[in-house]
């Protein structure tokens, strides 16, 4: 019976070849990139999920500072962990890391490297999370301060195919650290990614000796802390606390809170639970069932609508004896084998899309078929889609009367012919929401890209002088005679996205309960002019010794602690009591997602090695050559590196860029599949009214009034497409803009715009058919009738 079934539904699939392929097509185009979709969300909510002890481990964050530098630190003091286990019985263990930036080049006999990402990390790293030594003692991971975990692909590249452990790296000339264990590289969906792990001990050996105890610090704010949890922890109670801790040690940071974040969330969330990721997920999902749904809708309308031509067939089939349940069961049966040739087809697309997919999405998927999470998505989007294209259209074509079938008194009822103009509506509102917002997501990137910073940062090329520090003036006298080379200036870490803050500042009448968190920038006297900041009040650093007790802060600085004439008022910040000698105009220094911060330059030489080059397009190649050149005659060894500023900015919105363009790809296959769906239906409008349009040109309508006749209808839906997704884009669109705290504003013209593109789209995916139709031979088309 069912080799029977499966028979029936391919001869059916054969006779009808245009229709049969627009369905599969569209079903094709649908699943493949619906089930594309569905990885890419797995594979972010995958992320830092596979430890064994993931659901009892947080991460220690901050919420601090007053007014407008409130804002939660995913970094804290380094104190409040180990104190944390040591009074709090809900606290099983605890571990912090905090980057390694006192070496940065590596030596193993000849071989030289200086590009690994190294921590400091307390030895309960390797017990907490599920990074596990491979080769090593896994309770004594480090035996001395000396020490240092590598990862499998750092070996390699040290020291081959021979054994690590027991080997001595050089690092920076001055110190030797011995490898005592190797773990597995860092999985793909872990926040966490590092080639070197050394002792925090010895991090705090080196702290000490430039007269910095971190074990009793309280204002610096630069390790990343995790917890490990006893199971059912009240997190509300612990975290009042860890806060009690802290004032115990520090009274007057009365603003400082502590919140706990899941590990299993810290990819996609902050610690108060907001959108760090998640709204990106929620999107995709939706899109993913959108773009099935429209697949779905044109099998649905397709079929339904030439369920009129296959009434006889079905009556014949009645009148032989088959009963209602066998032909529902023939329909499903044709669908089932129309998904199972677009599944197929989904999957080989799905092979050839998905290394242009990763490159896009910056993704590293796989189509992994051994994998049963991959069969968990394709499973999940093939059912659903199957169910809901199947039922209705099936129970359609099994319910019609066989008498008045065979006499031709069957027509489609107001209720059909309603059901599938809402089908259609839906289609295209679908896919005017996703035109809307590929224009204003387009919008708002592009008005970063063009909007004033507040500074210049083209063609600046930002170098680190490592151990040209010392010898910066002479290096930069050089530079400057180089042809290009337009500009030499230096701070302590780059202009574009710099993290450094403090709170340890004062100024004359201030607040008690104002605790500002500020960005401090160590820069030379000619940084301002160099980057043609604006500066409102005041003067620039001269220079002068006493430069060193002088600040120059930003315009969010000076409202946030509300003087007014702050040229020569008194202002301290890490102990330097000095004046306010200069006011610099606001600049994003950070995403624009962020409202600029209070932010503070200081004088401090010795301080930077971070140098800057400004130069032109045309001649950059040619001052990067004398900065490479100035940079070996100092550094020996270490490998030159360098950045293009404009380049840093821009990887600061490289997730948004890259969501942009698959949005703009996924609007683009939504409008494909809508558009094969008009297709058929145009197609088939024309195939029942060919006697109506044979009668009409004989009576002498014109080819353009009959493809207006003919596309009127569907145009029509269209338009009330337009008006039901326009407020359904501006909603879903104001929400995303929101995460943006500076951003563009939603015009009337988006709409216009989307609703034009629909419009012309959909009339000439129709005009295919439509013009078709027209231009037929009436006599032919009478006769045939």
């Amino acid at each position: 019976m069912i080799r029977n079934y499966i028979k029936t539904a391919w001869r059916n699939l054969l006779k009808n070849k245009f229709y049969s392929l627009i369905n599969i097509a569209g079903l094709t185009a649908g699943l493949a990139i619906g089930i594309l979709i569905l990885l890419w969300v797995q594979d972010e909510l995958s992320f830092n999920t596979f430890h064994k002890k993931t659901p009892d481990i947080y991460r220690l964050e901050l919420f601090g500072g007053t007014g407008s530098s409130r804002q939660i630190f995913t970094v804290g003091v380094a104190p409040i962990g180990p104190l944390a286990k040591q009074q709090l019985p809900d606290v099983i263990d605890q571990v912090r890391l905090t980057g390694n930036y006192d070496y940065s080049l590596y030596k193993y006999k000849d071989k030289v490297f200086g590009d690994e990402n190294a921590v400091y990390a307390d030895p309960s790293f390797f017990s907490i999370f599920d990074f596990n030594l491979v080769q090593g003692d896994p309770s004594k991971p480090f035996p001395d301060d000396n020490s240092v975990v590598i990862t499998r692909s750092t070996a390699e590249k040290c020291f081959g195919r021979s054994n690590p452990i027991g080997k001595v790296i050089i690092a920076d000339n001055k110190a030797n650290f011995t490898v005592s264990g190797v773990i597995n590289d860092f999985p793909k969906n872990s926040d966490m990614n590092v080639d070197m792990i050394m002792p925090m001990s010895l991090h705090m050996k080196l702290m000490l000796a430039q007269k910095m105890d971190m074990s009793n610090n309280f204002s610096q704010l630069n390790y990343e802390t995790f917890l490990l949890l006893k199971p059912g922890s009240d997190l509300k109670s612990l975290v009042t606390k860890i806060r009690q801790i802290h004032l115990n040690h520090k009274a007057d940071d009365t603003d400082a809170e502590y919140l706990l974040l899941p590990l299993s969330k810290m990819h996609l969330y902050n610690a108060d639970m907001s959108d760090n990721g998640i709204a990106t997920i929620r999107i995709f999902i939706v899109i993913a069932i959108l773009i099935l749904v429209i697949a779905c809708i044109n099998y649905v309308n397709l079929s339904t609508a030439r369920s009129m031509l296959r009434s006889k067939e079905i009556s014949m089939r009645k009148i032989v004896g088959a009963g209602k349940a066998q032909l529902f069961i023939q329909f499903i049966v044709e669908t089932a084998l129309l998904f199972s040739l677009a599944t197929l087809l989904a999957l080989g697309l799905i092979f050839v899309l998905m290394p242009l997919f990763n490159q896009v999405s910056g993704k590293q998927l796989t189509l992994n078929l051994g994998d049963y999470h991959i069969w968990l998505v394709i499973l999940t989007a093939i059912t659903g889609t199957l169910a809901a294209s199947s039922i209705y259209p099936a129970l359609l074509l099994s319910s019609f009367e066989p008498l008045k079938a065979l006499k031709g008194k069957i027509s489609a009822g107001i209720g059909d012919v309603l059901f599938r103009k809402i089908l259609v509506v839906t289609q295209f509102t679908f896919s005017i929401v996703l035109i809307i917002g590929t224009i204003i997501i387009t919008g708002q990137l592009n008005y970063i890209r063009s909007k004033n910073l507040g500074y210049d940062k083209s063609d600046v090329i930002s170098v680190w002088m490592r151990d040209m520090s010392p010898h910066y003036e002479a290096a930069k006298a050089e530079l400057l005679k180089q042809p290009g080379v337009l500009a030499v200036t230096r701070s302590n870490q780059n202009v574009v996205r710099y993290q450094g803050f403090t709170g340890s500042s004062d100024w004359d009448g201030k607040d008690p309960r104002n605790n500002l968190m500020v960005h401090p920038l160590a820069v030379d006297k000619d940084l301002i002019s160099f980057f043609k900041m604006k500066l409102i009040a005041g003067t620039s650093f001269t220079g002068a010794i006493s430069d060193t007790a002088r600040f120059i802060l930003n315009e969010a600085a000076i409202k946030e602690i509300g003087m007014k004439d702050p040229i020569g008022k008194r202002f301290k910040m890490e102990g330097i009591d000095g004046k306010i000698i200069g006011v610099v105009g606001d600049f994003h220094y950070a995403s624009m997602k962020e409202k600029i911060a209070p932010a503070v330059f200081w004088y401090k030489p010795q301080y930077l090695d971070k140098m800057y080059i400004k130069t032109t397009r045309r001649d950059a190649p040619k001052a990067l050559a004398a900065a490479e050149k100035e940079f070996k005659q100092y550094n020996g060894d270490y490998p030159f590196g360098y950045a293009f500023l404009d380049d840093i900015f821009n990887n600061i919105y490289q997730g948004e860029q890259r969501e942009g363009t698959l949005f703009t790809w996924f609007a683009g296959i939504a409008i494909f599949i809508s558009c094969l769906g008009l297709l058929g239906l145009a197609a088939y409008t024309a195939q029942v009214r060919t006697r109506e349009i044979g009668v009409r040109k004989v009576l002498g309508a014109s080819v353009g009034r009959i493809v207006g006749l003919l596309a009127q209808d569907f145009v029509k839906l269209v338009f009330i497409a337009i008006v039901v997704a326009t407020p359904v884009a501006w909603f879903a669109m104001h929400k995303w803009l929101e995460a943006y705290a500076y951003r563009i504003s939603i015009g009337w013209w988006v709409f216009v715009l989307a609703g034009l593109v629909a419009v012309v789209i959909a009339f000439v995916t129709i005009s295919f058919q439509t013009i078709k139709a027209a231009l037929m031979n009436p006599v032919k088309s009478l006769r045939s009738e």
